[in-house]
């Protein structure tokens, strides 16, 4: 990271210095909340979690070599280097927002119900073809972990791919009160988080949060096939660019057509120029992630050849429609997360399959008062895309295979947790078979995925 005086910090997060005077201009060599990760030089941040208080790290990390660490409350002053601060978790928010004000660097702000991953990694690679880039890792896209991301860029980067991910009012707000983005992408309003935002509506109006901390001369780019976002034609004054499907919008694909698991090939028309790309990983909603990277590369400067180099170099990562192929079957691992929208597209690439089909879906979280209904809809979309076995695991997954059921060609079956599934899994499945791995993240299937690795 950009180094950072102790007097620097203690002003940004609004707190008291207590240690020596002469520390006070020494500048950290990074920032962690992990006492695991503390290095020599380091600002630790103690965070105050479910089951355990960073605070009581502090002697640990200071021994390690921390240069300083903030606190909510007094420490021994004759032998701590610490800032005082009201809320530690508050002063990592306030940090990272100076810390990206002080930075001379373009910052792609990327969020939406479905697909803020996948867009975010064909955005960051389609932007590689021309910058140094960092893109969020992991799951690291909320109020903890995006300052964290924020503050791993350093000097050489040129531009930061950043997924900001809520599930309640406001929080897009301070995400994008830290995030300043010069780019704003909306990737789609669908299902998710129903408990606290009620409705797509109430989806709409969390996600454009995002533009009130943008940058001044700030774009904006929508899905202009989402009938939520196309509702959004202003913003202060700036219209939005659009991409989808329709020839009259900003950013358009045609000639579409499958490559079964092999991935998807089109054609993205930007007004003028177009060209033929081969999108590597399946899914027809792959195709509304290229057309953002095309209109991301496009607003930064690349030509036409190095958005599809871009596109084309594009890697899965794991949990996201990634291909694992064993000895016996081929896996769709996308078990990352799950909602009613992406599961119904990870059936749609698995029905593409030329072998038997299998579905292992898992119970889907967050979906409010008609989460049964939900449910019961994703099993009877599996059955309409002829998927040949659909095994459901979950209390809720009894509603996906009630679904399921209204095809007699499929056969269905439930399980209570993962245990019961897998003592049973070696007669289930078939050697050729192509196997889809999906569910809420809460269900932890990757357990799943690398069970099956092993037959």
């Amino acid at each position: 990271m950009k180094a950072m005086s102790l007097k620097e910090i203690a002003a940004a997060c609004g707190g008291h210095y207590y240690g020596e005077e002469s520390k006070l201009n020494k500048k950290v060599s990074g920032v962690a909340i992990d006492s695991r990760k503390i290095e020599e030089g380091y600002l630790f941040i103690p965070i105050k979690g479910a089951r355990v208080d960073g605070h009581t790290f502090i002697s640990q990390v200071m021994e390690k070599g921390a240069l300083c660490t903030l606190s909510e409350k007094p420490l021994d002053t004759e032998s701590d280097t610490y800032i005082l601060v009201e809320s530690c978790e508050q002063a990592l928010k306030d940090l990272a927002e100076h810390y990206r004000n002080a930075l001379d660097i373009k910052v792609i702000g990327i969020t939406g119900s479905v697909g803020k991953t996948s867009t975010k990694e064909m955005i960051a690679s389609v932007l590689s073809q021309k910058y140094n880039v960092l893109k969020t890792a992991g799951n690291f896209n909320n109020e903890i972990g995006l300052p964290l991301t924020i503050f791993n860029i350093r000097k050489e980067h040129q531009v930061a791919v950043l997924e900001m991910g809520i599930s309640d009012f406001g929080e897009m707000h301070r995400l994008a009160k830290m995030a300043r983005p010069d780019i704003c992408v909306i990737t789609n309003i669908g299902l998710c988080h129903l408990e606290n935002l009620i409705d797509r509506d109430g989806i709409l109006k969390a996600k454009t949060e995002m533009f009130d901390f943008a940058r001044p001369s700030a774009k904006f780019i929508l899905n202009g096939d989402d009938d939520k976002l196309i509702t959004v034609k202003e913003w202060e004054g700036r219209n939005p660019i659009y991409f989808g499907l329709s020839t009259e919008l900003d950013a358009y694909a045609k000639d579409i057509h499958s490559l079964s698991l092999k991935g998807t090939a089109c054609t993205i028309c930007l007004e003028d120029n177009s060209f033929a790309v081969t999108i590597p990983i399946p899914g027809h909603h792959m195709v509304y992630n290229a057309l953002a990277g095309a209109l991301v590369g496009r607003e930064l400067g690349l030509n036409p050849e190095e958005i599809k180099a871009g596109i084309e170099a594009l890697v899965p990562v794991s949990g996201r429609n990634n291909l694992i192929e064993t000895e016996k079957f081929l896996i769709i691992d996308d078990c990352y997360n799950a909602n009613p929208i992406s599961t119904k597209a990870s059936l749609d690439v698995l029905a593409t399959a030329d072998t038997r089909k299998v579905a292992i879906l898992g119970d889907m979280f967050e979906l409010g008062e008609n989460e049964k209904e939900l449910h019961y809809n994703v099993g009877r979309h599996a059955a309409q895309k002829e998927i040949d076995v659909c095994i459901c695991i979950g209390n809720l997954s009894q509603e996906t295979a009630r679904g399921a059921t209204s095809c007699s060609n499929c056969q269905v079956k439930h399980f209570e947790t993962k245990k019961d599934f897998l003592a049973q899994a070696g007669a289930l499945l078939k050697t050729g078979d192509t196997i889809l791995v999906k569910a809420s993240h809460g269900m932890e299937f990757p357990e799943i995925v690398e069970n099956l690795q092993k037959y």
